[in-house]
């Protein structure tokens, strides 16, 4: 059965992972690419960053955004987060702040949860060395929402109606 989280459920997903779906506009069409982020819990947002390019001047034309973020281990097991929110392009010393917040953060949960021991941002994402200065942002985050299913089979369970053999 699937079943609503709550919002304490959808926090502890989206703060213990850090990779997820965004989904923009770009002219009419929407658009759902893989990014890396990290969610500030005392903040209540995303953090973000990408290179200059479509996806930047999409979110700047069309503030409004979306991200997902899910625990798949199986067809009848897993919890999905859509949250809901708007773009926030940081510049100067709080671009540098929040881009040094999500170093930290998703090497922490690499750690945590992966038990990889990274030093260095470049060694979970090229975007800062191969494509010149990165565009960090935030997604305010409006409203979040999440789904569960954790079916478990009984296979011990007798059958309620049996067939009969005609022979």
């Amino acid at each position: 059965m699937i079943r609503d989280l709550n919002i304490k459920e959808c926090i502890r997903i989206l703060d213990t992972n850090y990779i997820g779906h965004l989904a923009y506009l770009f002219r009419k069409n929407p658009i759902v690419v893989p990014i890396t982020y990290y969610y500030n819990k005392a903040g209540n947002y995303i953090i973000c960053y990408s290179a200059e390019g479509h996806k930047i001047k999409a979110m700047r034309n069309n503030k409004y955004v979306s991200l997902g973020v899910d625990e798949i281990i199986s067809v009848n097991h897993w919890k999905s987060v859509l949250l809901e929110g708007k773009f926030e392009e940081l510049k100067g010393p709080d671009a540098k702040y929040q881009l040094h917040e999500f170093a930290n953060g998703v090497k922490k949960i690499m750690l945590t949860k992966e038990k990889k021991n990274v030093h260095f941002i470049s060694e979970f994402s090229s975007k800062l060395h191969s494509e010149g200065i990165p565009v960090v942002y935030k997604i305010n985050i409006l409203e979040i929402t999440g789904k569960k299913r954790n079916f478990k089979p009984d296979f011990n369970k007798k059958p309620k109606a049996k067939l009969k053999v005609l022979k």
